[in-house]
């Protein structure tokens, strides 16, 4: 498997790299905590999530970041990534920009 394709959320805080959140690590932990809780409980889509509460530019695209490759991503992101099967999320991971949920696309 060369290629996958991704969704993800990404909640930063004030450490993140590249931030300009004020939210405490803590605080946004908490966030991506319960916006997991709300993807568990069916309670809104991925979607709607991502557009609603991502920090990254591909929020404009319900979280899509399109197919990539091994090597594209930050360690920690794509080991998630590559483990997930076709249409699961993972519990929520760090890594240097903030708190993601990444869900496998294709």
């Amino acid at each position: 498997m060369d290629k996958i394709s991704a969704s993800h959320i990404l909640i930063m805080h004030k450490d993140s790299k590249d931030s300009r959140s004020s939210l405490s690590k803590d605080e946004a932990m908490k966030l991506i905590n319960e916006i997991h809780n709300e993807l568990t409980n069916n309670k809104s889509s991925f979607k709607d999530l991502a557009s609603k509460h991502s920090e990254c530019s591909s929020s404009a695209y319900g979280g899509s970041l399109g197919e990539f490759g091994k090597g594209m991503m930050v360690k920690p992101f794509e080991e998630s990534a590559f483990s997930l099967k076709v249409g699961e999320i993972c519990e929520p991971i760090e890594t240097e920009f903030g708190f993601h949920i990444i869900k496998r696309d294709k």
